[in-house]
């Protein structure tokens, strides 16, 4: 019979283990809400600081900058020293970095829309005048120069592209060492599954001499680890991170961004309005205080899962206690291989570089898989902005469908591409087929949503004339101002659209030629509108009322069509997703492991995380038919875009990536036939080739798991 107080330490050490995960799950969570949250409010900034969408797309990269900034440095100098107060501190960083990114918000003052002078009571006015303004011509350049003076603070978005860039740096040291620090355990056998009794020949078989009358027995398959089922749990766990980030995006979209401070009842816009900003600040808030609160249970963590006896490990059987004679004479090979070539270690690491990308297979892998990763980063980042301009659709439901529809969607993809792979023991060839064809069938329900859009909204003096007819027609009709709002000195920069009856929008009552109003605030109504008359209206309707005029029912058909074929898409895509893990470093030899996971995230995170929200955000403000103009005459947000132009932008970005990634898995297909005919030994099994097996490759793979994310930032 053990000794009992060797069952009590492995029990010490099990609880200081199941503390650690419990304590790094929260930690996934909270990073991976603390990103959503920032998708989600992509447009809110936009918005509130008034910049393009490029620039918007840059503020959002700012956090890969920072994660690559600190990466190298932590991976190296991280394993060797406290590593759960490491993760700790960089929780604290990650909170800090939310918190700064919504302090702005505190220093600017209220945001200001333009707007025409809407009456605060039931008093009547005239948006067409022919009175010039009261101001004289000596006292206005003076005005002029205090609004552009107080309007450059929408340069404070630097503040928040430097948040987003602390939150990156804080975020780093979560995964590689919380991912390391469990890996100790799951060596030593320590963890509590690992020391529970293993199923050997149908029969219940105590570990290491504890009878399972001390430790409860489970029944796990032969050759299993409790590594080879860690990083599954935490990113699965951690789905419920980005579902909670855009359900919050969603809610506090729906929260005017100067709540507590303004008057509600004086707001005349609402959420579907373009110039509408949420309260985005409070989302970043929120997700800073968990990211906080979970840096707390680390500071009470040992430094490391190391004990007595580790060194006796290495000669010893393998700790799992399953491991099968060629596994064991497999590691021993893998130790005594010689080390590579050249005195220094920097002479060493450019060799193995150099062997790393000569391998054609891990090359192609590469090359697909950074195609594959932009096309996910640049859609999911402008997503929401797409329903809006092309569906009509606020950002708060945007971000609400996102979250219960989309993201469940992707997990339960993942889960059981996962499962068919493990079920069917499929080996690589198969694993590549897998992937190409629900990458195929992803691309073909995206090409669908080139016939799911809706046409451009009516807006008079933009999309169609005066005169209501369609733009094909007369587009040298097409001009500001007609004769119906030529004597009404009015601003053609200015956008405060309106809705009259003959379903056009004006882009203000004063374009509309309106001379009366009834009502206030949000309910006022425009009346006697010259260019509502001149279509040929009856005199009784020629009024208008605040906002654009609504989609069609057309649209709105087309909508419930492509989010259900988005939802097909995002379920191909994830299905396609776990064989294509699995498929990422098989082909390297175990010794450059480390270095393919470093150069895979290293270009996955510089030219995909970074790069796609820029490039994306460049091209579609190129779709924008109406910017706002400040008091200082430059140009700021998109208030309306081209709908066909930016749904043509959109989803040629995303299939031209994922296109080229069909003749990639069939180049990696026919490189993996050619590879396995030369390798193939006869005194081995068919599936034993020179490529390493399944079991071998998710034992030796830890880190690729915990990097290769369909987005690194929050973790969908």
């Amino acid at each position: 019979m053990a000794d009992p107080s060797a069952v009590k330490k492995k029990t010490a050490c099990c609880s200081v283990l199941k503390e650690f995960m419990v304590a790094l799950t929260f930690a996934y969570i909270c990073k991976a809400l603390s990103g959503t949250v920032m998708k989600s409010s992509i447009t809110q900034i936009e918005r509130r600081f008034d910049t393009t969408s490029s620039v918007a797309g840059l503020i959002d990269g700012s956090f890969e900058i920072g994660n690559l900034l600190v990466i190298a440095f932590v991976s190296h100098f991280g394993a060797k020293l406290h590593r759960p107060k490491i993760i700790s501190i960089g929780c604290f960083i990650m909170g800090l970095g939310s918190v700064l990114t919504a302090l702005p918000h505190f220093f600017m003052g209220f945001y200001r829309y333009n707007k025409d002078a809407v009456p605060s009571d039931n008093s009547s006015f005239s948006a067409c005048t022919t009175e010039l303004p009261s101001t004289s011509n000596d006292s206005l350049p003076t005005r002029l120069h205090s609004d552009c003076r107080r309007e450059s603070q929408s340069n404070m978005w630097i503040y928040v592209l430097m948040g987003n860039l602390i939150r990156g740096i804080g975020e780093t040291p979560v995964t590689p060492l919380g991912i390391s620090y469990i890996d100790d355990f799951s060596k030593e056998g320590n963890s509590t599954l690992s020391i529970a009794c293993v199923r050997s020949t149908g029969s219940r078989v105590p570990r290491d001499g504890v009878p399972c009358a001390y430790v409860p027995c489970h029944r796990v398959p032969r050759n299993w680890e409790p590594w080879d089922f860690t990083p599954a749990i935490l990113h699965t766990v951690a789905m419920i991170g980005p579902i909670i980030g855009f359900l919050l995006g969603s809610m506090c979209a729906q929260i005017y961004v100067d709540i507590g401070f303004v008057d509600l009842n004086k707001i005349t816009i609402t959420p579907k309005d373009s110039r509408w900003v949420g309260a985005w600040w409070l989302g970043f808030l929120i997700a800073g205080f968990f990211s906080i609160l979970a840096s707390i249970p680390f500071c009470f963590l040992p430094k490391s899962a190391k004990k007595k006896g580790r060194q006796e490990s290495n000669t010893s059987a393998s700790p799992i206690g399953t491991g099968s004679n060629g596994e064991e004479n497999q590691t021993l090979n893998v130790k005594s291989q010689p080390p590579a070539k050249g005195k220094g270690h920097l002479t060493g690491f450019f060799y193995s570089l150099k062997h790393l990308l000569s391998n054609e297979l891990y090359l192609i892998y590469l090359i697909l898989s950074l195609l594959q990763f932009s096309s996910i980063v640049g859609a999911v980042t402008y997503l929401s902005k797409y329903l809006e301009q092309q569906y009509g659709q606020s950002s708060s439901k945007a971000n609400f469908l996102i979250g219960v529809i989309a993201l469940p969607t992707i997990s339960c993809g993942i889960f059981l591409g996962g499962f068919i792979v493990k079920k069917y023991k499929l080996n690589m060839e198969n694993m590549a087929k897998m992937a190409f064809l629900w990458n195929v069938l992803s691309i073909l329900t995206t090409i669908s949503h080139f016939f799911l859009g809706c046409e451009n909204k009516m807006v008079a003096g933009l999309t169609v004339p005066y005169g209501g007819n369609d733009r094909a027609e007369l587009p040298q009709d097409i001009l500001p101002i007609s004769l119906c709002n030529n004597d009404c000195n009015c601003d053609v920069n200015h956008w405060d659209p309106v809705c009259a009856n003959n379903s056009i929008t004006y882009m203000s009552p004063c374009l509309a030629g309106c001379k009366s109003t009834v009502g206030y605030g949000k309910n006022v109504v425009f009346h006697n509108c010259s260019c509502v008359a001149g279509i040929g209206f009856h005199p009784a309707n020629f009024s208008a009322h605040l906002g654009e005029c609504s989609r069609t029912q057309h649209c709105s058909r087309n909508f419930i069509y492509f989010m259900v074929m988005q939802v097909l898409n995002s379920f191909f895509f994830a299905m396609g997703s776990s064989p294509s893990f699995m498929l990422a470093f098989k082909n390297v030899e175990p010794k450059l492991k480390s270095l393919a996971v470093g150069v895979h995230m290293l270009v996955q995170r510089s030219l995909g995380g970074m790069l796609a929200p820029i490039y994306f955000g460049a091209l579609i403000d190129k779709t924008c038919l109406k910017w706002s103009v400040n008091t200082c005459g430059e140009s700021g947000a998109c208030r309306i875009y081209d709908s066909a132009s930016y749904r043509t932008i959109y989803l040629s970005l995303i299939v031209s990536l994922k296109l080229p990634s069909i003749f990639l898995y069939i180049l990696l297909i026919h490189a993996m036939r050619r590879r396995m005919k030369k390798g193939v030994r006869p005194s081995e099994n068919k599936e034993e080739v020179v490529l390493e097996p399944i079991q071998d490759n998710i034992k030796n793979n830890q880190q690729f798991f915990a990097y290769n994310d369909a987005n690194s930032e929050t973790g969908i």
